[in-house]
């Protein structure tokens, strides 16, 4: 087996042919333009390919420009994004996107640094798009890039660890090819999210890297890649009330900081109520219920908590001032809920689902 530093030299001429022949045709690989790139990848973090497509093309049909971004109005915003979850990633576009408009003159800028520096933009979405759009050798090292390298190498080193990424990018940088960087950060993806997959057994059969792989050579890729034991997600009990009057449903907004921050909701409390006390809440809020339809129970999982909803549907005969009263078309079109409180309208349409 060749020493480190002769595996990862051989990267750029073995994973560049391979990545032209093989790459998946995705709508943000059809230019380079920094605000394309820039949004598909804040997207992607944390969501699938598949879910990030229909939302990527009417995002910027809505939004083409940076400017338009900037300007927009954050319950449009919200509504754009409702269901991919995640909602802070669509507040600090909008906040990067201001900081363009006011401190870089409309131009996205082209130093890492500076592009490291937006809200919301990390060391993987600064390298991603300083390669892709700007060609530096500036490695976007995601959960994609850390498998291929940790099997590759055989480095047993928690790759949920910031010292791990930190190696990882410094292993990396020095062997990306002058004019093709963009290709080679997007080929060590495409490799990671195609071929060396995360679960189940990586397609050593289709890997341009399988005669330096330590992992194949030392049948090691079940051990590979080292993560640490995530804390366990505290639990939550919820309270959801789906509360109709006149062909329109109850719903507020949430407080402006913490978990699913100025989004709107169903109204709900802490805790588990009995139909009894749904009722005397429905009352307590002057709501004066006339029928209770039905109850369910759904669990939603964030990345911290884990909330267990218990949801009462209720028809009621006042409508009361605390809340805003939306029909049909306003919760379909206008108002953004949150796949948590989503998941509870009967008349949603049928879309893709995403973790908040």
């Amino acid at each position: 087996m060749n020493g480190k530093n002769d595996q990862l030299t051989q990267l750029p001429e073995l994973l560049l042919p391979w990545f032209a022949a093989n790459k998946r045709a995705l709508p943000w690989r059809t230019d380079r333009a920094p605000y394309h790139v820039w949004l598909s990848e804040i997207m992607l973090q944390q969501t699938r390919v598949e879910a990030v497509r229909g939302y990527y093309a009417r995002f910027l049909a809505a939004l083409p420009t940076v400017a338009d971004l900037a300007a927009a109005d954050p319950d449009r915003l919200h509504k754009l994004w409702e269901g991919l979850g995640y909602y802070s990633r669509v507040r600090n576009l909008q906040a990067a996107a201001r900081i363009i408009m006011d401190e870089h003159g409309g131009e996205f800028p082209r130093e890492y640094d500076r592009i490291r520096a937006l809200p919301g933009i990390g060391d993987y979405c600064a390298g991603a798009i300083s390669s892709i759009c700007f060609e530096q050798p500036t490695p976007a090292v995601d959960g994609n890039v850390l498998r291929v390298w940790a099997r590759l190498l055989g480095d047993r080193r928690p790759v949920n660890e910031e010292q791990t990424k930190r190696a990882c990018r410094a292993d990396l940088a020095p062997v990306y090819p002058a004019g093709r960087c963009g290709d080679f950060t997007q080929a060590l993806m495409e490799l990671g999210a195609t071929v060396c997959l995360p679960n189940g057994a990586p397609q050593c059969e289709r890997c341009p890297l399988s005669s330096l792989c330590r992992a194949k050579n030392d049948e090691l890729w079940r051990q590979l890649p080292v993560k640490t034991p995530k804390k366990p997600r505290r639990s939550e009990d919820l309270t959801v009330f789906v509360l109709e009057c006149g062909g329109a449903w109850a719903v507020r907004k949430r407080q402006a900081s913490g978990l699913l921050a100025g989004l709107w909701e169903y109204p709900n409390v802490p805790g588990h109520l009995d139909a009894q006390e749904a009722l005397a809440q429905a009352e307590a809020w002057g709501l004066r219920p006339q029928s209770l339809e039905k109850m369910l129970e759904r669990t939603h999982i964030f990345t911290h908590v884990s909330w267990q909803m218990r949801c009462y549907y209720l028809h009621v005969a006042a409508r009361a001032e605390a809340f805003t009263w939306a029909d049909r078309a306003a919760l379909q079109t206008e108002i953004a809920l949150p796949t948590a409180f989503r998941m509870f309208s009967e008349f949603r349409e049928s879309d893709s689902e995403g973790s908040e």
